[in-house]
C-alpha cells in the first residue's frame, strides 16, 4: 500500500510546487511561512497527541509570520531604492 501511495504523493507535491511560480513575493512569502508553520506545528501537535490541530494553529501561525516578513523585505526595498534615487539626484 505504501508503495503505491509513495508516487502519488510525489506528484501531488510537485503539482502543488508548480503551481507556485507565478505567485506575488507576498504569497510566496506567506504560502512559505504557512507550509513551514503546519509542519512544524504538525509535529509538535503528533507528540502532544493531535497533529491536525497542531498543524492548523502552526498554519496561521506561519502564514502570519510569512506575512510579517514580507512587509518587512518591502520596507527595506523601499528604503533602498529611496537611498539609490537621493544619491542619483545628488551626484547631478
Amino acid at each position: 500500500m505504501t508503495r503505491r501511495l509513495a508516487p502519488a504523493g510525489l506528484l501531488a507535491a510537485a503539482l502543488a510546487l508548480s503551481a507556485c511560480a507565478d505567485l506575488s513575493p507576498t504569497a510566496q512569502r506567506t504560502g512559505t511561512g504557512a507550509l513551514g508553520g503546519a509542519a512544524g506545528g504538525a509535529l509538535i501537535g503528533a507528540m502532544a497527541g493531535n497533529a491536525g490541530l497542531g498543524a492548523a494553529i502552526g498554519a496561521g501561525v506561519g502564514g502570519a509570520g510569512g506575512f510579517a516578513w514580507d512587509r518587512h523585505q518591502q520596507s527595506n526595498e523601499r528604503a533602498f531604492n529611496q537611498g539609490v534615487q537621493a544619491g542619483r539626484a545628488s551626484s547631478r
